[in-house]
């Protein structure tokens, strides 16, 4: 806690944060104070919270597998259920002979990369976004760890990635058009919209990401795709229609799902 922070302060951060409806308002209070540097800084912070911005964007932070990741206001802020995504992708680069190569599909912030970058430090990292936020975020997360392309999909890879991949992981928007009205308002009001719908049944990327993989994919490669339990099968039918192995993966703990794909070795 910073040394300008005092028990009454305190107090009256945790009621402002609890009256603008934040449940966890008392770890928050704990962080903003921790994070702002003066007491001015800490008001402006408080305000922004409280007029409803995502905790993560008020700090330029957020905690993902244990990383601090920086985030910047109105890009998408990682989510912990894609931890699940990490765990599967890295355990899987552990069987690649030699150096994996790895590429971080629809990275937003190099999130996921920087997680798999910590769990694999021998690994060739690579990440791609449309969004010229995002990729400014992943740069500085992943700086000195990985290449990062800007642009849709595919379309910025460098040709020298073509059937290289051993792992491909994304977390493409799976979120259906008339249910991105449904989110919380710091979704929806305050993370890009092109990061959340996914089109009228949520899979328009998805099944995107899913087409190009197995061009990018080494023999033997893994497509991770995080979708949603409702979604998985209508996925792991795309995969199978772009000619790779399906399989589902669901972690009850962290409500998450993905859809791995396999490239056959024999191409």
């Amino acid at each position: 806690m910073s040394v300008f922070s005092s028990s009454v302060r305190t107090a009256a951060i945790v009621a402002r944060l609890r009256a603008a409806g934040c449940v966890f308002a008392e770890d928050e209070a704990e962080l903003l104070l921790s994070t702002a540097s003066t007491p001015a800084d800490l008001d402006a912070m408080v305000a922004r919270r409280v007029a409803g911005e995502p905790l993560e964007h008020v700090l330029g932070w957020a905690e993902f597998c244990g990383l601090r990741v920086y985030v910047e206001p109105g890009v998408f802020v990682p989510r912990p259920r894609t931890a699940f995504l990490i765990e599967a992708a890295v355990a899987l680069a552990r069987e690649v002979e030699g150096t994996p190569v790895v590429l971080d599909m629809c990275c937003g912030t190099g999130a996921m990369g920087a997680a798999v970058a910590a769990g694999l430090p021998r690994a060739e990292l690579h990440a791609a976004d449309l969004d010229p936020a995002a990729v400014r975020c992943a740069r500085r997360n992943l700086a000195g760890s990985a290449a990062v392309y800007e642009g849709d999909l595919y379309d910025p890879l460098p040709l020298t990635l073509r059937g290289r991949v051993d792992l491909l992981i994304a977390s493409p928007p799976y979120v259906p058009s008339e249910s991105v009205g449904l989110l919380p308002p710091e979704a929806r009001l305050h993370e890009p919209l092109l990061a959340l719908d996914g089109g009228a049944d949520g899979l328009d990327v998805v099944r995107r990401v899913i087409a190009g993989a197995p061009t990018w994919l080494a023999p033997g490669g893994r497509l991770l795709v995080e979708t949603s339990e409702r979604q998985a099968e209508a996925t792991a039918e795309s995969v199978r229609a772009a000619g790779l192995a399906a399989q589902v993966a669901i972690s009850d703990d962290l409500d998450a799902t993905a859809v791995i794909g396999t490239r056959h070795r024999d191409g």
